[in-house]
């Protein structure tokens, strides 16, 4: 089968979702956005990709489907399972490099959930610990995810002095090649295991 190409623009491709017990239905839609994740051969998080080019990697041989459950892809001469976790057959060294401070990694780091209250949201914002009107640093051990609300209630205050608690001490993020945003981890639970592998 490796040696089949696969071309996902192809009309003729069908996506076939598994029903429950009342069976199988067959639908036509265009699987190209559909994300997987892609593991270094050592099961480490690489990267994440679409389906089109995972399958390219499997019917290469670069890759092999690790996770799939999602049904299978037909064309004129082959079906192809749909993956959602594909691991290289070959290790692709990557630099560990310390993540940059930036909002996304801060609201990754804390799974997009108030560190005060916490609630998780998508309507989250940066708050400083020690507030930076006072000499707080911009820091990874004085940043952390807020809501509106509690950021309102903090303003400029330190959360002693509002009477508030941080749910845990923030700190830097490890080193790692690869981190998958934690919005791809709430949509896709079979990805959890292997990053909690690598971390």
């Amino acid at each position: 089968m490796h040696n089949r190409r696969y071309d996902a623009s192809q009309a003729a491709l069908r996506l076939r979702l598994h029903g429950t017990a009342s069976g199988r239905n067959t639908v036509s839609v265009n699987p190209t956005n559909v994300p997987v994740l892609v593991l270094n051969q050592n099961f480490e998080p690489l990267n994440i990709c679409r389906v089109r080019r995972a399958v390219v990697l499997v019917l290469d041989g670069k890759a092999e489907v690790i996770e799939n459950g999602r049904g299978e892809l037909h064309a004129i001469a082959t079906s192809v399972p749909i993956p959602s976790v594909v691991r290289l057959t070959q290790f692709v060294k990557r630099p560990r490099l310390q993540k940059r401070l930036t909002r996304f990694e801060v609201f990754n780091r804390d799974k997009y959930t108030c560190q005060y209250c916490g609630r998780e949201t998508k309507d989250i914002t940066l708050d400083h610990i020690l507030p930076k009107s006072r000499g707080g640093p911009h820091e990874w051990n004085n940043v952390v995810g807020c809501c509106f609300a509690c950021n309102l209630r903090k303003a400029g205050h330190t959360p002693a002095e509002a009477g508030m608690r941080l749910l845990r001490q923030p700190l830097p993020p490890p080193p790692t090649a690869f981190s998958v945003p934690y919005h791809y981890l709430r949509a896709h639970g079979e990805w959890q295991k292997f990053v909690t592998k690598a971390n």
